[in-house]
């Protein structure tokens, strides 16, 4: 059973996502929030699997919770719900440690596809074009697909996950040294000054 808490002031909408997610059967609602201060008080209460986090919320808004419980090591995976197709915003919900990102006019089943992937350690990052990603983070679009080894790329979704070069050594049973040396290339081949930058531009590029 997959464990959610839903953070989101507008009670019917609050409802709703209830409701549709209990459909589902393999999910569950553990809690609720009704603003940021709240997510805060109540993810490491209940540790869910998932926490789906509205962006627009009074006291504290979503990329504030997210940046709040990244501090603290107490961030589950994230499903970040706005109103807008805003590529800005996902950048910046990457950068504060989302995993996903959701338009509230999302149907049923893409909800609950999201839910499951990220509860399963994926990413959903689909709804926002990936056009201005590319100009975002520096990418040209005509550049020819980037060639990374098997290890970089499973060096690259740890990082995309948030995860510190010291973090990747002792998931892959390397030394900091080497994950250093695999970020240096990755960031090479990919073009990119940050690790951020390098993670945004995978995305556009379809390499996670």
């Amino acid at each position: 059973m997959i464990r959610v808490v839903i953070a989101e002031d507008q009670t019917l909408v609050r409802e709703g996502l209830r409701r549709m997610l209990e459909v589902a059967g393999d999910l569950t609602v553990v809690a609720e929030a009704e603003d940021g201060a709240a997510a805060v008080r109540t993810v490491p209460a209940t540790r869910p699997d998932v926490l789906l986090l509205d962006y627009r919320m009074p006291r504290l808004d979503g990329l504030q919770v997210l940046r709040t419980l990244r501090e603290r090591n107490e961030l589950p995976p994230t499903l970040l719900l706005t109103t807008f197709e805003d590529p800005e915003l996902l950048f910046q919900s990457v950068q504060a440690g989302a995993r996903g990102f959701l338009l509230k006019d999302v149907s049923l089943p893409v909800l609950l596809e999201a839910v499951r992937e990220v509860a399963a350690g994926g990413r959903w990052l689909q709804p926002v074009p990936t056009e201005p990603l590319q100009d975002r983070a520096y990418a040209a679009p005509d550049e020819p697909p980037v060639a990374l080894t098997g290890r970089e790329v499973e060096v690259l979704r740890l990082m995309a996950g948030g995860y510190s070069n010291r973090e990747i050594g002792a998931l892959i049973a390397t030394t900091e040294g080497t994950v250093k040396g695999y970020v240096s290339s990755i960031l090479s081949k990919l073009g990119a000054r940050d690790r951020t930058r390098a993670v945004l531009k995978a995305i556009a590029a379809r390499l996670l």
